[in-house]
């Protein structure tokens, strides 16, 4: 287990790419507050628990279903014990995410972190929750899941699943791996390294077999991970769910028009507060997908018609094919939270920037069809930072913040610190001696004609610039002559700013757990604040650094 040398947070508000809406969603509620049911704190979470109102039968097929899909995932006694507290009243704290290939960017860990935090926070104020993640298997888009990066000694790995023609527009959480798999398997654990090495590598060959599915083997996966800390895994593919969420789903049909204008309205709303629609919202938008010929095809209406595919139906046809064939219709991404939370009794969800961003809109949906809505949350985010990466900051004097402001200025940062201590020590008397040579004619010059100290100011920043440029070209010469920083920027971007993005979106954690074992995830939870926490609650909203011997 690793130890911490230090922890620190960066706002979201420095980080690229940042959109104002989840600025104000972290840092000013109130002003984003309509869009939302509760403020994202523990008070939020306790009032949604209140409101939650979910049919008894509901509640027990759900965890009937729960426990049939746990015990297949090899999910432990404490999951088990946690389905059961479920069907006996508890909350749900709720969090998802696409089942990507060995759990994808790291962000997927950090959202369980997050959810079975906040879940024990809520239990130990009084309201009895548990924490449930949601495997979205029902999404389509294979080319987001199907692969996964992470940092070896060479650089950047990505290992990849092959596109085959038959899964095009399959739901991914049925497309099945086959004899594929063990040959990425057999690759990706030859590049782990650490002193847990074989603990992870076991768990991914247990985890990803051919007789798989990205589904299952995301599942079993996760649950081995999060052994002995209670979360259930939810997998929306299942019919008795879907059977469940016909009402629900009849209801997005019947009032498919009054949906639509709504989040139309919704999406203007956004746009004239200086905000962003994450859902495109057209005329012909529905809240759902059909499944024609095995492919997830968007129903779209159009003049009294429902499309799916090159299919027309009327109303009453889809209705009927609803009530044969549930499992056929999925959610779109607005939709899918109120199927969710038909589902389930949601406290509260934790979300990354792209939920937190759509879930605003889809709170039209919720007043529309469930009439409540649960609190939404940030999940914990973080830069793990190794020892050499450590070394490498400190050597150079970067933190993460020199990585946003682009790649040029990141080598010129580096350049300054490369030059032999001598002629580093030699430009940088010479400076001063420079700078002094100038002060030194100020005062004879104004009192000779006091226009001339613009000259005087002007020809320093110029000789200054220069001497700079000077600086600067020589330590770019001693660092392609001995190769060094060319090394050095490449170590720093592949681990901490991949592909100009947060480590956490890019890199996946399982070398981190190769390297540190599974406690290093209680070590993520100890640092950052669980989501909703009051105490400390700028921190548990920001983005954290956490540096590890």
């Amino acid at each position: 287990m690793s130890s911490a040398l230090e922890s620190h947070c960066i706002s979201f508000r420095e980080i690229p790419q940042t959109t104002p809406l989840l600025s104000a969603f972290l840092e000013d509620f109130g002003s984003v507050a309509s869009y939302y049911a509760h403020p994202p704190t523990a008070t939020g979470i306790d009032a949604a628990a209140r409101e939650i109102a979910i049919d008894p039968d509901v509640r027990r097929t759900v965890a009937e279903v729960l426990r049939e899909q746990n015990r297949s995932f090899g999910a432990d006694a404490s999951t088990q014990k946690n389905i059961d507290r479920l069907a006996a009243g508890a909350a749900a704290i709720v969090t998802g995410q696409q089942v990507g290939i060995f759990s994808g960017p790291a962000y997927t860990l950090y959202k369980a972190i997050s959810a079975i935090r906040c879940a024990e926070e809520a239990t130990r104020r009084g309201t009895d929750a548990v924490p449930v993640f949601w495997l979205a298997t029902e999404d389509h888009d294979l080319a987001e899941v199907n692969h996964c990066t992470w940092n070896t000694r060479k650089g950047l790995v990505q290992y990849d699943f092959p596109a085959r023609a038959e899964d095009t527009g399959k739901r991914v959480g049925e497309i099945g791996f086959g004899e594929p798999i063990g040959t990425i398997v057999a690759l990706a654990a030859q590049s782990l390294e650490g002193a847990f090495v074989d603990d992870i590598v076991r768990i991914l060959r247990e985890s990803y077999t051919p007789e798989d599915t990205f589904g299952s083997a995301f599942g079993k996966l996760l649950a081995r991970l999060f052994a002995g800390r209670g979360i259930i895994f939810m997998d929306p593919l299942d019919a008795r769910f879907h059977q469940l969420c016909v009402p629900v789903y009849r209801r997005a049909i019947e009032q498919n028009e009054s949906l639509r204008e709504k989040l139309l309205a919704r999406s203007k709303e956004l746009e004239q507060a200086g905000f962003h629609a994450q859902v495109k919202v057209t005329r012909e938008s529905t809240l759902l997908f059909y499944n024609v010929d095995g492919r997830r095809e968007p129903l779209r209406s159009r003049n009294g018609k429902f499309l799916a595919g090159k299919l027309s139906l009327s109303q009453d046809e889809v209705l009927s094919l609803l009530a044969k064939a549930p499992l056929d219709f999925t959610p779109n991404a607005l939709f899918r939270p109120i199927i969710q939370d038909t589902l389930l009794p949601t406290a509260a969800y934790i979300g990354g920037p792209g939920e937190i961003a759509y879930l605003a809109q889809s709170k039209v949906i919720y007043d529309g069809l469930l009439g409540h809505m649960p609190a939404i949350l940030p999940r914990a985010s973080f830069t793990i930072v190794e020892a050499p990466v450590a070394n490498l900051l400190r050597k150079y004097e970067l933190d993460l913040r020199d990585f946003f402001r682009g790649r040029q200025n990141l080598r010129a940062k580096m350049e300054e610190k490369v030059l032999p201590r001598a002629l580093a020590r030699r430009f940088e008397k010479d400076e001063k001696a420079l700078q002094h040579l100038f002060d030194g004619y100020r005062h004879p010059l104004g009192k000779l004609d006091s226009t001339l100290s613009g000259v005087l100011d002007s020809g320093r920043r110029k000789m200054l610039y220069q001497f700079s440029k000077l600086k600067g070209k020589a330590a770019r010469a001693e660092g392609f002559r001995t190769g060094v920083l060319d090394r050095h920027e490449r170590i720093l971007i592949d681990s901490l700013y991949p592909h100009r993005d947060l480590q956490e979106r890019s890199l996946c954690a399982l070398p981190f757990l190769a390297e540190y074992g599974l406690e290093f995830l209680d070590e993520l939870a100890g640092v950052s604040p669980a989501p909703g926490t009051i105490e400390k609650l700028s921190c548990s909203q920001q983005h954290h650094v956490f540096f590890v011997k």
